[in-house]
C-alpha cells in the first residue's frame, strides 16, 4: 500500500509540480489549497505526511501545525515556505515540524526527503 501525502499549499503550480514529482516515485498525493480547510482534509484523508506551506489564506500553516501536534497519531509534517528566516525555523521547530525546507526547492531533494520521511 503506497504512502497518502495531503499538499497544504495556496500555489497551483507548486501543488502542480510536486503531486508530479512524488506520484511518479509512488506516493498518493491530495491537495487543499484553503487554510481553514486544511485540518477537516487531515481528518479525512489520515495522509502519512502533510507537505505544509506557512503563508495560505484563511490560517497559518502555523496554526496547522499546532492542530497535527494535538492529535493521537498525525501526521509527519514538512514545512515547505518562502519564510526561511531563523525565527520561522524555530517557531516550526517549537511547534513540533518533523522537517523544514525553503523554497525554492530543488525536485531532488524533496523527493529524497519525504522518501526519508516516509521510509
Amino acid at each position: 500500500m503506497s504512502k497518502h501525502i495531503l499538499i497544504v499549499e495556496d500555489e497551483p503550480n507548486i501543488i502542480e509540480s510536486l503531486s508530479f514529482l512524488l506520484e511518479r516515485v509512488g506516493f498518493d498525493v491530495s491537495s487543499e489549497q484553503d487554510g481553514a480547510m486544511a485540518m477537516s482534509q487531515v481528518d479525512k484523508l489520515g495522509p502519512d505526511l502533510v507537505i505544509l506551506d506557512v503563508m495560505l489564506p484563511n490560517r497559518s500553516g502555523f496554526d496547522i501545525l499546532r492542530d497535527i501536534g494535538k492529535l493521537t497519531e498525525g501526521p509527519r509534517v514538512l514545512m515547505l515556505t518562502a519564510k526561511g528566516q531563523a525565527r520561522d525555523r524555530q517557531t516550526a521547530e517549537d511547534i513540533g515540524v518533523t522537517r523544514f525546507m525553503t523554497k525554492p526547492f530543488a525536485n531532488a531533494e524533496i523527493v529524497k526527503a519525504v522518501q526519508e520521511m516516509l521510509a
